[in-house]
């Protein structure tokens, strides 16, 4: 008798990324400790199929739902709508509100901007970002839709957020890069720690098989 049951669904590396993110956001909120979290993250990049994914979130199922419903909009006036870095920088991460349209410009200098816990003054946002021999970095929350054009000149921009529009209908932020001697970064889910970091990519190692020697 043949076996006719179908095979368990290939887990993709967009989907690994996404549950790490899970795994994360629930340790931040208390939900794993940072053991816990460590070895998460190994099995993470060690697992073959979508089946063995949700089994490392099934007990934080709420940090699981949320991932689609995180991203804070209140609709109003208000908010940062411009950031201007000469020979300088900002910092902007936790919570703190993004205007209708946020302006930075980075004149040999930059912005760390992270989103993940930032709250939008509209349910469509746009972020614009001038860089002459500087350039920012933008961190962005899953569950959050992320549109970009970019222009770079004896410069690049970096983006890292999948192809897919993860919620659709759902809030959307529209990032404008403009680069000229320097470059912009656009990338999904919170910055990692260093131990995160060494986490992942003793993780990525085993599972190709080179792990180097301690």
């Amino acid at each position: 008798m043949t076996d006719d049951s179908l095979p368990e669904l290939r887990a993709s590396d967009a989907d690994r990324e996404r549950t790490a993110e899970i795994l994360r956001r629930a340790a931040g909120e208390g939900r794993l400790t940072v053991e816990e979290l460590e070895e998460r993250l190994h099995l993470t990049y060690e697992s073959r199929t979508d089946a063995e994914l949700q089994r490392l979130t099934a007990d934080v199922a709420p940090a699981a739902r949320a991932a689609h419903a995180r991203v804070a909009v209140r609709h109003g006036e208000g908010g940062a709508n411009w950031l201007i870095n000469v020979m300088s920088g900002h910092d902007r991460k936790g919570r703190w509100r993004v205007g209708r349209h946020l302006k930075v410009i980075d004149v040999m200098g930059g912005s760390n901007l992270d989103l993940n816990d930032a709250e939008l003054a509209d349910d469509y946002v746009e972020i614009t970002v001038v860089a002459i021999m500087g350039g920012s970095e933008i961190r962005v929350p899953e569950g959050l839709n992320v549109e970009v054009s970019d222009f770079a000149f004896m410069g690049g921009n970096d983006l890292k957020l999948g192809e897919e529009l993860p919620n659709p209908g759902g809030p959307t932020v529209h990032i404008r890069l403009f680069s000229i001697m320097g470059g912009s970064s656009v990338k999904r889910g919170r910055k990692l720690s260093r131990d995160e970091r060494r986490a992942l990519k003793r993780a990525r190692h085993e599972q190709r098989g080179d792990l180097p020697d301690r």
